[in-house]
């Protein structure tokens, strides 16, 4: 039975006992309490584009366009992200070489965690700059620490949030995304954001370990397949100019705005 339901009948079996009074005040704090709405499982606001649903251990149990969100990735794990394999793992110096930074772009790195990526970009940027973008204070602290002992120069810290990167509209030339999409709390909101700061020949570059292939050693939850983030890409109305597939794990997919 409705919990909702279950009080209102308490209410009144207490009636013969609080006396009638004690009951309108009781009904009132129910009232004001109760949702005005039942709940159906969608989301009230935001487009009405999520659902929620418990689902794997590894999900927020919040649903887009038929995908479970994953857990974010806590600044504890700072250490994963600076690991010793990881070049070999994710050949990272092939993935910059895909992205063709040239001297004096503005790249924004969202979820740029420690700065793995924003470092390595930096110098290529030349008289360019860097955007490292993070939402969790640890991470930016990281950065800043970094920084101080960082040869270039040229990057800049941003705090985004859940909903937007705040990054200045029409800016950017090219925006890396590292697995870290799957995370996106909102992720029509974020990609809407990252469209808007894009200029009009901008390019976002998603990478995500291949939801398709069963042998990367990744969770589930933090892989996607091409399908789906070409679907969940064109609702927020960027389009896939081609999928680079040379990184062992990863899926190098290269949007433009449509």
């Amino acid at each position: 039975m409705n919990k909702s339901i279950l009080s209102f009948i308490a209410i009144n079996r207490f009636n013969h006992l609080l006396g009638v009074k004690k009951v309108v005040r009781l009904l009132f704090l129910f009232l004001l309490l109760t949702p005005l709405f039942p709940c159906t499982g969608q989301e009230s606001a935001s487009y009405g584009k999520y659902t929620y649903e418990k689902g794997d251990l590894n999900g927020i149990g919040k649903w887009y366009m038929g995908r479970e969100i994953a857990h974010v990735m806590g600044f504890q794990g700072i250490d994963w992200l600076e690991r010793t394999e990881r070049e070999a793992e994710e050949n990272t110096a092939k993935l910059l070489r895909n992205m063709d930074i040239q001297a004096g772009e503005t790249i924004a790195d969202i979820g740029a965690g420690s700065g793995y990526h924003v470092f390595k970009m930096a110098p290529l940027a030349g008289e360019g700059l860097i955007y490292a973008v993070d939402i969790q204070d640890e991470m930016l602290a990281a950065l800043r620490n970094k920084m101080q002992n960082a040869k270039h120069k040229n990057i800049a810290l941003i705090r985004g949030s859940e909903k937007n990167v705040n990054l200045p509209e029409n800016s950017i030339d090219k925006v890396l995304m590292v697995d870290v999409y799957h995370e996106f709390a909102y992720p029509f909101e974020m990609i809407a954001s990252i469209k808007k700061a894009l200029r009009p020949n901008g390019k976002l570059f998603l990478i995500e370990y291949r939801g398709e292939d069963d042998s990367v050693p990744i969770k589930r939850l933090h892989k996607m397949t091409k399908a789906q983030a070409v679907k969940e890409m064109q609702t927020a109305g960027m389009k896939l100019q081609g999928n680079i597939n040379n990184l062992p794990w990863q899926h190098c997919m290269v949007f433009v705005k449509e």
